[in-house]
């Protein structure tokens, strides 16, 4: 899982790099602020993911063939209306890009034109979320890595085609992710028949439709989209309001924030395995094997950000310079790489548990962690720093991550102590 979640943000990375080398920051902050609204919403619909591996993943503890194919199109038919829906708002949401943004004429072209063709691969993206949520869910690790791999390499490739030899600059960015996205659609159908014959699951399973088991399904995706919300409400604000200090600032952050993906993506192949884990420990009652993997993911989790603080100190200034050739790009995110060093410590606790907190399908948790994260640490610190400008954006993410990791912590030896972790 670390693995297959460290080629995700190669798609970012790549998008910056051929786009930050037209020459031009307006194009670099254009793909910021179209890719942001995109990443928002179809990070949004992270529910779908995160609730079909929780629930998969205990019904995979108790062997029960029946739920795991009726999960699957629960799932699938919730993931559709969401991208229809997603879809028929696209026009309001265009008026919103601008409105919330305030930038420039030429970065909001770009922006729309980003924007107006991603959001037709909705439908594709949010199906993804599920197949690879339900392949988490049955421990087939190698599926998610090879849907992935299909995904960013087809991405890469027509990126490279689209952008650099037919200079179709930022719409060849988003054809290539769109078509990215349908591949790796029929890719996971693929997969996901393939394992379920395996594995002697049914995927023709009557009555999996009701209204009861659909309400269930929405109340636990109710508490995981409020949390997912809540989170991309801090990224955009971060966003929006580097447009408003300028494209400099913007186009800048836009890089930054690719090394911030890097990490969390790293670290949530650690949490996915967790999700799965524990997820399976509860699922089998057993509170002993929850606590253990529990303890194996810190483990991993410091490892890794330790050694992603020490890869930026390194190798940060030449991976700046590998995303963009804008001069006045490459002197302000510089300034501020000393907040992307220190965010892997910071942030690995809160994607950790994030991840057994899936697992435990205790999505109350994480919703009220993440709103008093949310509300003290990133608003709250932001409007006390707010002078600062951009050095008072990354202050208040890096106390955002921080306290969110806290909070869950202090909650989960709240339910150890009480003996609640299989309730």
């Amino acid at each position: 899982m670390i693995l297959s979640n460290i080629t995700v943000p190669l798609l970012g990375i790549v998008d910056t790099a051929v786009i930050g080398h037209l020459g031009s920051a307006h194009y670099l902050a254009g793909i910021a602020l179209g890719s942001t609204v995109i990443s928002i919403l179809f990070w949004l619909a992270g529910f779908l993911r995160m609730s079909t591996t929780g629930l998969v993943a205990q019904a995979y503890g108790k062997n029960d063939l029946t739920q795991l194919a009726a999960l699957l199109k629960r799932s699938l038919l919730l993931a559709s209306s969401v991208a229809l829906i997603l879809i028929l708002l696209s026009p309001l949401i265009k008026h919103a890009i601008a409105y919330l943004s305030a930038a420039n004429s030429d970065v909001l072209n770009e922006a729309y034109r980003y924007f107006s063709i991603r959001i037709f691969s909705a439908p594709a993206a949010l199906c993804n979320l599920v197949l690879l949520g339900w392949m988490l869910g049955v421990h087939y690790g190698r599926g998610p890595f090879y849907l992935l791999l299909v995904t960013n390499i087809t991405n890469i490739v027509l990126d490279i085609y689209f952008v650099v030899y037919l200079d179709w600059a930022v719409a060849g960015a988003a054809w290539a992710s769109l078509i990215a996205d349908y591949t790796a659609l029929i890719f996971a159908l693929l997969l996901v028949v393939q394992l379920a014959k395996k594995q002697g699951i049914s995927l023709a399973v009557a009555n999996w439709f009701s209204i009861e088991k659909m309400a269930g399904l929405l109340s636990l995706n109710r508490d995981i989209f409020i949390r997912s919300l809540v989170l991309q409400l801090c990224f955009s604000f971060m966003t929006f309001y580097a447009a408003r200090i300028g494209e400099t600032t913007l186009a800048a952050n836009a890089v930054l924030l690719n090394f911030l993906m890097l990490v969390s993506f790293a670290l949530d192949g650690i949490a996915y395995a967790s999700e799965a884990k524990v997820g399976q420990a509860k699922g089998q009652q057993s509170v002993e094997k929850i606590r253990l993997w529990v303890k194996i993911s810190v483990f991993w989790g410091m490892l890794f950000g330790i050694l992603y603080s020490v890869f930026f100190i390194l190798f940060g200034s030449s991976i700046i310079k590998l995303l963009t050739n804008v001069p006045e790009v490459i002197e302000e995110a510089t300034h501020y790489l000393p907040w992307v060093i220190v965010l892997p410590i910071l942030a690995m606790s809160c994607f950790l548990f994030d991840g057994i907190f899936v697992g435990l399908t205790r999505a109350k948790a994480m919703r009220n962690s993440m709103l008093l994260s949310a509300t003290i640490g990133f608003f709250g610190v932001f409007w006390l720093f707010k002078e600062w400008q951009n050095n008072g954006l990354w202050l208040a993410m890096s106390c955002f991550m921080l306290m969110r990791g806290v909070t869950l912590i202090i909650k989960y030896q709240q339910l150890k102590a009480n003996n609640q972790l299989l309730d």
